[in-house]
């Protein structure tokens, strides 16, 4: 299992992220991570926009649901990888600022499964407002190898 105190954690959460096609495509982007914790931020961009021009919430979900991936993923070990089982989302607030910031945090870290709260900001003018709050499950699995 990583130690909480890895300092290669970042590099390893950032270098199975940049194989995430979909989040490349979107513009998302991982700041932060420790044992435990990641926090994603996604710039706003309007082609990622519903019609009343908020940030689609397919987008929210699955900021969301990566930040929790990679929470979960932080305290995994070498060898082990990640796969969501279910995750529930509130949409609280319309995703509308700068940026959405989603944090993913681990609740309990079982053998097989593990629980993460899920929660994204939209940052607006300086203040970050609660967009979406929600929880996932995901499942270890072992590393596939090609």
């Amino acid at each position: 299992m990583t130690g909480a105190n890895d300092p290669l954690l970042l590099e390893r959460v950032r270098e199975s992220f940049s194989r995430q096609s979909f989040m490349g495509l979107i513009g998302a982007e991982v700041i932060h991570a420790s044992h435990g914790k990641v926090v994603l931020d996604l710039p706003f961009r309007a082609d990622l926009c519903q019609q009343n021009g908020f940030l689609h919430g397919g987008v929210v979900g699955a900021i969301a649901d990566v930040a929790g991936g990679y929470a979960a993923y932080s305290v995994f070990g070498d060898g082990e990888d990640v796969l969501t089982v279910e995750y529930k989302l509130n949409l609280i607030r319309p995703a509308a600022g700068e940026r959405l910031r989603a944090t993913g945090e681990v609740l309990r870290a079982g053998r097989a499964l593990t629980v993460c709260d899920l929660k994204v900001h939209a940052m607006r003018e300086g203040e970050e407002v609660l967009c979406a709050s929600g929880q996932q499950t995901l499942m270890r699995m072992e590393t596939a190898r090609p």
